[in-house]
């Protein structure tokens, strides 16, 4: 395969859209490839800035309480300040509505229906890797980088072009980030550049402190993508009604109440409100009843050999069966599994291991070695 992408105008493969968040990961992808030889164009997306506000809202009451500001100004203004240190262009691009729609909408609707969404998912799929290419398109510009730690088949960003139709693991694995790019559109890779994803977190920290970047310690953001750390439970409250059930062992005693099974996911511990004694992991949500059962961290029924999982999207077309490995979660150590064809857009997948709180609404995602071959969401 050519690792150079098929360009016609010569100015424009060296012109670079990069996502700036205002974090160290982004700010030093934009050192490396400015010291590769690319023009970069830093543009900041702000994608929330308030409330849940939208359709079909329920508690008024709580809307906008908690949820008005993201820190979306700071963050800005920090990746601002890097594009001006470096003296590279700087733009801001709203994307708000388009996320609330795709994003925020489709969570609140899978949170409804009974299952546990992984929203930074979707934001990568529909803002950073469509929204965010078609802003670059305007602006001639070849490539769009993002401070992901993960790899293109072609990691190196050479002079003479980078990217492929492969996403590989970040180097670092405490970082890596692949769990997250599975939906994104196969056509785009070609034009995606992870400019840290052959890095290990503290060599993006010396990169940031050699250039003496004001980011260089800043900590790392976490929570919803684009919303923050929020008090999730708070948060669907806004827009959820609570419906009170029975919590029951996993021998049927009635041990507690809960606020409603939606607000509650497999193998969540925190949150149960049930005092004294081991703790106790939810293990299963029985909506033809409103009871969630809960059971050891050890207990059988937490852990599933076998799954199914649609919405899928390959990398390359599946030739079934699968020998591969897999994640259901960001950070846990991939699990070697069989998939094979489970009908129309669907697949069954067999675990050599029994696997903990398989969660209905999470994603699963696919590996032969160091690359990302695709991935799903668990029914």
């Amino acid at each position: 395969m050519n690792d150079k992408p098929k360009v016609e105008n010569p100015e424009r493969s060296r012109r670079v859209l990069l996502g700036m968040s205002g974090g160290v990961d982004s700010s030093v992808s934009a050192v490396l490839l400015l010291e590769a030889g690319y023009e970069v164009i830093g543009a900041f997306m702000k994608n929330w800035s308030g409330d849940v506000n939208g359709p079909e809202v329920k508690g008024t009451d709580r809307i906008g309480t908690s949820f008005e500001e993201c820190g979306w100004k700071t963050e800005r203004r920090d990746a601002m300040r890097v594009a001006a240190q470096l003296g590279i262009p700087f733009l801001t691009f709203d994307f708000e509505a388009e996320y609330r729609r795709d994003v925020v909408e489709y969570m609140f609707r899978e949170f409804e229906a009974g299952r546990t969404p992984n929203p930074d998912v979707m934001c990568n799929r529909y803002m950073k890797f469509d929204l965010f290419l078609k802003e670059a398109d305007k602006l001639g510009c070849e490539f769009i980088a993002t401070g992901h730690y993960a790899r293109t088949e072609n990691p190196l960003l050479t002079k003479e072009g980078a990217g492929g139709g492969r996403i590989l693991k970040g180097v670092d694995p405490n970082k890596d980030q692949t769990y997250f790019l599975w939906a994104i559109n196969k056509a785009v890779i070609p034009r995606v550049l992870f400019p840290i994803g052959h890095l290990e977190k503290p060599a993006v920290r010396e990169i940031a402190a050699k250039h003496n970047l004001e980011v260089a310690t800043k900590k790392d953001s976490t929570g919803i993508c684009f919303v923050g750390e929020v008090d999730m439970r708070e948060f669907l409250k806004a827009r959820m009604k609570e419906e009170s059930g029975n919590v029951v062992t996993t021998d049927g005693k009635v041990i507690g109440k809960h606020i409603g099974i939606n607000f509650y996911t497999i193998g969540q511990r925190h949150g149960l409100d049930i005092g004294g004694g081991d703790p106790y992991y939810v293990v299963e949500k029985r909506r033809e009843t409103n009871e969630i059962v809960v059971g050891s961290n050890f207990h059988p029924a937490l852990f599933k050999k076998e799954l199914t999982a649609s919405q899928l999207n390959w990398f390359k077309d599946p030739v079934y069966p699968i020998v591969c490995e897999a994640r259901l979660r960001h950070r846990q150590p991939v699990q070697k599994c069989l998939v094979t064809s489970g009908g129309e857009e669907q697949v069954h997948v067999v675990f050599n291991e029994p696997q903990r709180a398989v969660t209905p609404g999470q994603s699963i995602v696919f590996y032969i070695g160091d690359e990302m071959i695709g991935g799903g969401i668990i029914d």
